[in-house]
């Protein structure tokens, strides 16, 4: 169960990132309070993930992790955001990092 809290924690989080931009700097109502809403969700589900016996470093490497190379995949396909060399790069060590941390025993 606390996986699934933070499989729902890594989604709100990506979903209130990818609401951003149509915040256009929080002057639109709407779209602030969606983003808003789904930032409240992302760490309520982590809290709960949290509750349920993962471990902070592992769960928070996971869940900036993912949410990280989420981020970046919606970014390219959706916001035309160019692919290049270094995201692939970035996204490479970032996911290196976290199963480094696992390997490690941050759980």
């Amino acid at each position: 169960m606390a996986y699934l809290f933070l499989a729902l924690a890594i989604a709100a989080e990506v979903l209130a990132t990818s609401l951003l931009k149509s915040t256009e700097g929080f002057t639109r109502l709407w779209p602030t309070l969606g983003c808003l809403a789904t930032y409240a969700a992302a760490f309520y589900m982590l809290t709960q993930a949290l509750t349920r016996g993962l471990g902070v470093g592992f769960s928070y490497a996971v869940w900036s992790g993912l949410g990280t190379t989420l981020i970046v995949v919606i970014g390219v396909l959706f916001l035309s955001e160019p692919l290049n060399w270094a995201k692939v790069v970035g996204v490479a060590l970032v996911v290196a990092g976290v199963v480094t941390l696992q390997l490690g025993g941050a759980h």
